[in-house]
């Protein structure tokens, strides 16, 4: 049975930086696409970030250049190292894995398998 647990999430003030980690048991197909989405009650849940089984990434252009998506294979674990943090990034954050892709791994929910059960992400102003 798959399990990915989220944790790192918290309360910080505008340009401050918090680390998201993702704990990943009963998955362990590395090469696989995974990613972090975040959703504000009333909408969509959308991507922040994905990473593929060769390392590549991808980022919408809203958090370009302020989060960095990675992945410790032997630790089965996937992080979020988000900086320069804005009030408006405010959302729940999940974790996602795929059980297809490996690489172009997409920013919209749509084919990941498997999620987390979130962590709350508070930047004030």
């Amino acid at each position: 049975q798959v399990q990915l647990v989220e944790s790192g999430g918290g309360s910080v003030q505008a340009g401050g930086s918090l680390r998201l980690s993702c704990a990943a048991s009963g998955y362990t197909d590395n090469g696989r696409c995974m990613g972090w989405f975040r959703q504000v009650a009333g909408k969509e849940r959308e991507g922040v970030a994905t990473i593929g089984g060769d390392g590549s990434t991808y980022y919408p252009d809203s958090v370009k250049g302020r989060f960095t998506i990675f992945r410790d294979n032997a630790k089965h674990t996937l992080y979020l190292q988000m900086d320069s943090l804005k009030p408006e990034v405010t959302a729940m954050y999940y974790c996602a894995a795929d059980i297809g892709r490996t690489i172009y791994c997409p920013l919209r929910r749509t084919g990941y398998a498997y999620w987390g059960q979130g962590t709350q992400v508070t930047v004030s102003s």
